[in-house]
This record gives C-alpha cells, sequence and structure tokens, in this order.
C-alpha cells in the first residue's frame, strides 16, 4: 500500500510537449522525464546506488537525513536503523562524484504532526546543516524532501522561501499516469512524488514506470528508499541494475536528479 495518502499537486498538464523545448538539457525529442528520488541516507545502498548510475552515465538522486548520522538518531529504528547510515563525509564524497544530494528533513519527523512554529524551526536547522557540512551545497538551488511525503501549504511556502523546490506527495493523473504535468507555470516549485512500500517496490516500479513510457509524457518522480533489505519499501539491487540498462536506451527519456531539472526549468 501508499506510505502515505497523497495530495494533488498544484501542477497544470499538458497534452503533448518537449522537455527540450522549455529549456531542459536534453534533445528536443525527449518527451518523458524520471527521477528515482532515494530518501533517508543509507550508506551501503547509497554508494550500490550510486555506483550502478554511473555504470550508465547518470547521476543518483540522493536525499539524507540532517542528523541520520548521530547517535542520537532514533526515528523510525524499524524502517530507518541508524546504524545503518552514512555520514556527510560519505555524502561529500558522492557530491564529489557528481551525485546529487539533498535534504530530507532534520530529524525525519512528520511536520504535519508536530507544532507549525516547530515544523518550520525543523526545517531551517535541516537547512542551515547542509550549509555548513555538504560541500558546494546552497539552499536557493536546493529541493527539501519532505519526510513522508507530509506537508502543508504552510510550511510548504516556508520551505520555498529558502529552497527552489519541495518534494512532497502528489497525485495527479494523466492518461493513467502519474506525471507531474508541463509546461511549469510558476515558481518556485511544488514536486509531486510517488512511492510504494513496505516490501519490495520492484513490481509497482516497472508497472508505473512501463505506464509512464507509453504516456504522452511529463515528469514523474518516484520516491525510493534503499536496496534489498534495507528501508521501507526497498528495491533490488538486480531489479535496479536492469531497470537503468533499459532506461538508459530510450531516446525519448531523460533519467536526472530532482534538482539538475529544477536547475534547468528555473534558467528557461
Amino acid at each position: 500500500m501508499d506510505r502515505r495518502n497523497f495530495i494533488k499537486t498544484s501542477f497544470a498538464a499538458a497534452g503533448t510537449f518537449s522537455l527540450g523545448s522549455i529549456g531542459l538539457n536534453a534533445a528536443p525529442h525527449k518527451t518523458h522525464a524520471l527521477s528515482l528520488s532515494f530518501d533517508d541516507g543509507f550508506k551501503k545502498s547509497f554508494y550500490r546506488i550510486a555506483e550502478i548510475h554511473e555504470n550508465y552515465g547518470l547521476k543518483a538522486c540522493l536525499n539524507v537525513i540532517a542528523t541520520g548520522h548521530l547517535k542520537s538518531f532514533n526515528a523510525e529504528p524499524k524502517w530507518i536503523p541508524q546504524e545503518l547510515l552514512g555520514d556527510f563525509d560519505d555524502w561529500n564524497k558522492l557530491n564529489e562524484r557528481g551525485h546529487e544530494i539533498m535534504p530530507h528533513t532534520w530529524e525525519h519527523l512528520n511536520l504535519t504532526e508536530i507544532p507549525v512554529e516547530k515544523a518550520k524551526e525543523n526545517i531551517e536547522k535541516c537547512l542551515s546543516y547542509f550549509e555548513e557540512n555538504l560541500s558546494g551545497y546552497n539552499s536557493q538551488g536546493a529541493v527539501y524532501n519532505f519526510a513522508y511525503n507530509a506537508s502543508i501549504t504552510e510550511l510548504e511556502d516556508f520551505a520555498l522561501s529558502k529552497v527552489s523546490a519541495v518534494r512532497t506527495g502528489g497525485w495527479l493523473v494523466l492518461n493513467n499516469t502519474m506525471v507531474n504535468g508541463f509546461p511549469v507555470k510558476e515558481l518556485p516549485f511544488r514536486l509531486g512524488c510517488w512511492g510504494h512500500g513496505p516490501g519490495f517496490c520492484d513490481d509497482y516500479i516497472e508497472q508505473e514506470i512501463n505506464k509512464f513510457l507509453a504516456s504522452k509524457g511529463g515528469w514523474l518522480i518516484l520516491n525510493l528508499h534503499g536496496l534489498d533489505e534495507e528501508g521501507w519499501g526497498p528495491v533490488s539491487t538486480i531489479y535496479l541494475d536492469t531497470l537503468l540498462r533499459r532506461l538508459s536506451m530510450i531516446d525519448y527519456l531523460t533519467v536526472q536528479p530532482t534538482g539538475e531539472i529544477v536547475k534547468e526549468l528555473a534558467k528557461h
């Protein structure tokens, strides 16, 4: 089942379009954009995810919890055991290899379940920690990824006063496919994503990507976590490798991290 009841995004969907025509760094015939957005910061999984992406000339989209490496971290020990999480030495190494590292909250709280002012403080602490500890990071160009894909408008607006985009739960179905539509009319960006768990989500990913590829196009963001036995709704290593090999050969598809696409759209 889905991890949270997702909310409809504020994006309007277009029927047919070219990603190249709106400034995305892709050939004009690219009509589909896909982001595999991995959360939490599982050390073993994230290094392997990065390696698999590198095999096909791709950049991984990796979102980490600011305090996940601290011994005091204990949120969701069933799904995010602290001993499996990496630290900012790891994230800087992967960042240097060209992969995208973005904030996935301060301590992985559902910010809709705590007082709003406390939630805003949580967002500020997260962004400040990234600015202090991740080389080259600037919040103004970042994507803030809400824990549990749970947000409210007030918290989205607060985060969007500091970052370029937020990723939250989203539900827009175009031609029976879950997508963020183009052209995007407003900045900054509210991005909808979709996920599946708690068990392996290989079949779910395959189903949704196949529907997406058969559609007229758009931007599909799938929210994933670890590989094999790590995390909520894990992906098998073999499946991810096979999937990226196949996707890298599709001429009308671009596979990029969310921040890379946001950066290109912001130039338009």
